[in-house]
């Protein structure tokens, strides 16, 4: 199976790529007086205008020229123009590997810029671990490992490196917001959150699944079974302050993703992350099953008021006038819709 990686097909491009739009060409590859000194400075046409374009690179997105890099036509021309040279220039350029790197070296003076160190990357892999404890969307993380990096006037990591940081960076947030939301619970507290997932012969299922299959419908009975899910929740005390020890961004998305992972599969979690699940759905679940009682018994003392209602108009109406054949059975009909 194919590793997942933290951006989408195309995420990568978006973030390390070049524009080619006309806006984005004018506000990012626009050459100063000096810029252009400096590119003409250099002996050969395609040397020049390879120097200018790697200078261009280096500014937006923030990486040098790839090797056997082909940017788009636009931005050659677009660079080109300014410089009084014809675009296809460049292809001599492309085939210098030893002048891109000198260039590069020189531009890193020129634009007080350099490559990253393995200070940069301690710096990045914690800008990806705040990232990730609010959130598991990898444009986030990978937007703040860059914004690191240009604040900290660094050239940009690979896509590769951004991945794997990026990666290990959401794992760490993920472990740490585990921990947190177990952190201080008693031996008999786990045992009893790991015995939810256990199967129960008297209700043929997952006390889990249980909790989480209650009724809707308003009914008496339905109304008793929601009472006795919030007394098995109350009885296990688990805090709902335990909610605040993490990013409310990261405790919404673990709710969610604990309303889809059935029973066998959370069972097949490391014990971390299994009992973390089970903690944050028992605090949304506590949430949840009070104000679907609530609800119920609403629902449930509004039909009673129905019902005492019509039965003092059929009171009133007997008094009135004597009630004709049919009245009993359009009071009964009555009724039965109102029970509805």
């Amino acid at each position: 199976m194919a590793r997942r990686t933290l951006l989408k097909p195309g995420g990568y491009e978006r973030l390390l790529g070049i524009p080619d739009d006309e806006e984005s060409l004018i506000r990012h590859y626009s050459l100063s007086p000096e810029d252009r000194f400096e590119a003409l400075d250099r002996r050969r046409p395609w040397n020049q205008l390879g120097f200018a374009l790697q200078l261009c690179l280096m500014r937006h997105p923030g990486r040098m020229l790839r090797a056997d890099e082909a940017p788009p036509r636009a931005i050659v021309a677009y660079v080109a123009d300014q410089l009084g040279l014809r675009p296809h220039d460049f292809a001599a350029y492309a085939r210098r590997e030893e002048t891109r790197l000198e260039h590069g070296r020189l531009l890193q003076q020129y634009l007080h810029v350099r490559l990253p160190t393995a200070e940069d990357r301690r710096a990045v892999l914690v800008a990806a671990i705040d990232a990730a404890a609010a959130t598991d969307r990898g444009e986030a993380i990978a937007q703040a490992i860059v914004d690191v990096l240009r604040k900290r006037h660094a050239l940009l990591l690979s896509a590769r490196e951004i991945d794997r940081i990026g990666r290990a960076g959401r794992a760490i947030a993920r472990g740490r917001a585990n921990a947190a939301l177990i952190e201080g619970l008693s031996p008999e507290q786990l045992a009893a959150l790991d015995a939810l997932l256990v199967a129960e012969p008297a209700i043929r299922q997952t006390r889990f699944g249980w909790l989480r299959s209650h009724p809707e419908a308003p009914g008496a009975d339905n109304l008793s079974g929601l009472i006795e899910r919030i007394a098995f929740v109350r009885a296990l005390g688990i805090d709902s302050t335990r909610r605040e020890r993490i990013h409310p961004g990261r405790f919404k998305q673990m709710v969610r993703e604990g309303e889809v992972t059935p029973s066998w599969l959370a069972a097949d979690f490391n014990a971390g992350r299994r009992r973390a699940t089970i903690v944050v759905q028992l605090i949304a679940l506590r949430e949840a099953l009070t104000d679907a009682a609530v609800a119920m018994f609403v629902k449930l003392i509004g039909r009673l008021f129905s019902r005492a209602t019509l039965l003092g108009l059929v009171i009133w109406a007997l008094g009135q006038h004597p009630a004709p054949p049919s009245f009993g059975r359009n009071v009964a009909a009555a009724s039965a819709r109102a029970q509805r």
